[in-house]
């Protein structure tokens, strides 16, 4: 069954989900990029099928303010708004027309360089609510220097491309012993794993920390207030609005298994349950040039992937696993709109404002910083122990790995834990749970599926 256009999906903000190799290698913060920048446009006029890889002919010129903490001004005066999208690129959307590209960047065997001050080769088109029209290629140089950023691959082919995953025993005995609330195990599809392989299993390597959370408004703390203690969209009213739970394998997919979850979900909400369709993931890691397939991507550009370019159903393009030439079936692309991060722009999330668009919307694809300990979880309510992994298969503690999962429900479970968001720290027992079910680890041939409950952060 087809299903309508999407609306109102809005989101938190995102974490990456790959390995140090992977979404595009740049690192570029927010200060790199808040400036004055001139964007050089090709010919407009195009469809979305534009081929931005190749050189084009400048036509025009825009310059643009990006200004704290999300104001865009051109020339003109025309006010408009962007983001940033992790330490990737950015998105401006400024007198009736988007700019988004990836930040620039090169590669020299192990070694890569990142140009904060310019962008790859992106796409303009007008800031329709669907299947945008008036496409063009363009090309952003901020008008001040940001000094050239080198980093080196050499520790992850080192420690994680030629090293076997293997299981600790010990660590597991330590983590079931420290505390009650969750227990570790071992799972034996992991000893076939290089670490590269759980790395992208768990998101990859984090490459900074992130921004800090906007403050809480008395607006918003008095809309909080309404909100049910006890919260699942597993069971509202008898019924369950959740799509069936998918195995991402070996492919670091999980921004996309985590984002159509998303979507599938908010479908059934908006639908009550009378559309239940289960999305393409293949599609988004085959032929979206927003994402980098198995290498990783972005739930904010899945979404705008799925303004601009329309979704498709599973049985369409069906989940293969791994990076495979983009398949043109003429199957029916349905579109959505209206996608942001929750509390307007990357960096401006918060808890309260999780809470409620949450509840007031549906499940939303949320960032997990991941520890070496949750390699193990078997059950329970999973939280950071604060153990360490150590031994010859173990990673190296100062590589910190993210995942992307959907979270689905609040509890008022009295559990000890932490708060999750980049760094670890003792929280009070009554502060509210947020219910998550992982995408990206598990399966039914596996034993369980992971429906874990962990502290908002």
């Amino acid at each position: 069954m087809e299903f309508p256009v999407f609306v109102s999906l809005l989101f938190l903000q995102l974490f990456l989900c790959s390995d140090v190799r992977a979404d595009t290698p740049a690192n570029c913060t927010y200060e790199d990029v808040r400036g004055t920048w001139l964007f050089s446009i090709g010919k407009g006029g195009n469809d979305n099928t534009i081929n931005c890889s190749l050189d084009f002919q400048v036509v025009s010129k825009l310059k643009v303010q990006l200004l704290f903490p999300d104001v865009a001004v051109d020339s003109d005066g025309n006010v408009g708004f962007w983001t940033m999208i992790y330490n990737q690129g950015f998105e401006v959307q400024i007198n009736g027309s988007k700019y988004f590209a990836f930040s620039a960047y090169t590669k020299s065997g192990k070694e890569v360089t990142s140009y904060c001050d310019k962008t790859l080769t992106g796409w303009s088109h007008e800031a329709a609510a669907l299947k945008p029209s008036n496409w063009a290629c363009y090309k952003g140089q901020k008008l001040s220097k940001v000094p050239p950023k080198k980093q080196s691959l050499r520790v992850f082919t080192y420690f994680f491309e030629n090293r076997r995953f293997m299981p600790n025993y010990k660590f597991i005995d330590e983590i079931n012993s420290a505390q009650q609330s969750w227990k570790a195990g071992v799972y034996a599809d992991y000893s076939r794993m290089t670490m590269a392989q759980m790395m992208f299993r768990a998101g990859g390597p984090k490459k900074f920390d992130f921004p800090q959370a906007r403050e809480v408004t008395e607006e918003d703390l008095l809309a909080a207030k309404a909100l049910p203690k006890e919260f699942d969209w597993r069971n509202v009213g008898g019924k369950n609005y959740l799509s069936p739970v998918r195995n991402q394998g070996n492919c670091g997919s999980c921004y996309a298994f985590a984002t159509m979850a998303m979507f599938e979900s908010r479908i059934r909400v908006l639908t009550n349950n009378t559309q239940t369709p289960v999305l393409s993931t293949q599609d988004i890691v085959s032929c979206s040039e927003y994402s980098q397939g198995c290498d990783g991507g972005f739930a904010y550009l899945i979404s705008k992937y799925a303004e601009d370019f329309g979704l498709v159903q599973e049985q369409c393009f069906p989940y293969m696993g791994h990076d495979a030439p983009c398949q043109e079936k003429k199957c029916v692309r349905q579109f959505g709109t209206g996608y942001h991060y929750v509390g307007g722009f990357y960096g401006a999330c918060n808890e309260v404002l999780m809470r409620l668009e949450l509840v007031n919307n549906g499940p939303i694809a949320v960032g997990f910083e991941v520890y070496n300990d949750f390699f193990n979880y078997k059950s329970g309510i999973y939280h950071h122990t604060g153990k360490v992994w150590t031994g010859n298969s173990s990673p190296p503690q100062s590589l910190k790995t993210d995942a992307l999962h959907l979270q689905v429900g609040l509890s008022s479970r009295k559990v000890p834990g932490y708060w999750v968001n980049g760094q670890i720290q003792p929280i009070p027992a009554h502060q509210s749970c947020c219910i998550g079910r992982w995408i990206w680890s598990r399966s039914e041939d596996w034993g369980e599926v992971l429906d874990c409950e962990e502290q908002l952060g």
